[in-house]
């Protein structure tokens, strides 16, 4: 088998499996995405619970101090009362008093509804919040198995990567930028095996010509029909 030939050979097989472990670091990075994502969602409830419970604090606190201030009124109106001397000014202040105990009764439910409300929502918030330690806690848990598995991947890859180095170094530069080029579109699938007088890359059937120049595997041969590097699976066993 042609020497340049073989090289490609085997540093196409050394890429193929350097890119194969891209899917399993995704798979990897997918399973803490996955739980990060449900993370993401409760902490959004949570925050949406602790908002409506402040924004109902600040309302209960506006309807206590409306309280405070129609107390006094009514304080007031009792002093005035003792005052009073026409019943025009009495009914005036009579219609004030009403007015005044009306809005109070009105604060007086506010104030227990919004707070009923907030309990709820607390009871809500706290099981969020219970929740959310619990996927915390996977998360750490995913998070570290994940990156001992990253870890093992990335030593591999390393290991192949030296191996590609040392491979690529022994190229002629002229071969290896061929190879390069078509790889730039072709991916992993630059170097392919030829079955059935067909190649492998596009699957299209080869003349008997070309079929005859893979099959002795003197020469570097591309396919006609997509310009990939073609070999003999059995050649290239025997080869090595």
């Amino acid at each position: 088998m042609n020497k340049h030939l073989k090289e490609l050979i085997e540093l196409s097989q050394i890429d193929k499996a350097i890119d194969s472990y891209n899917p399993q670091i995704e798979a990897a990075d997918k399973k803490v995405a996955k739980i990060q994502k449900k993370i993401d969602a409760v902490q959004e409830e949570l925050d949406g619970l602790n908002k409506d419970i402040a924004e109902n604090e600040e309302k209960i606190k506006a309807f206590e101090e409306q309280l405070t201030l129609l107390n006094e009124q009514l304080a007031s109106n009792a002093k005035k009362a003792k005052e009073i001397s026409t019943e025009k000014e009495m009914k005036a202040l009579s219609l004030e008093e009403d007015i005044a105990k009306e809005k109070m009764t009105f604060a007086n439910e506010e104030i227990e509804r919004l707070q009923g409300v907030n309990e709820t929502k607390k009871e809500l918030a706290k099981e969020r919040e219970e929740k959310l330690a619990e996927l915390q806690a996977k998360f750490d848990e995913v998070n570290k198995e994940v990156s001992a598995e990253k870890e093992e991947i990335e030593k591999s890859k390393a290991e192949l990567f030296v191996k590609r180095q040392e491979l690529s170094r022994n190229i002629e530069q002229k071969v290896l930028s061929f190879y390069e080029k078509i790889r730039v579109w072709a991916g992993n699938t630059a170097v392919v095996p030829v079955k059935k007088q067909a190649c492998y890359g596009c699957f299209m059937k080869l003349n008997d010509k070309t079929y005859a120049e893979v099959i002795k595997a003197e020469e570097i041969v591309n396919c006609p029909h997509c310009g990939r590097i073609l070999y003999m699976e059995s050649v290239a066993e025997t080869a090595e």
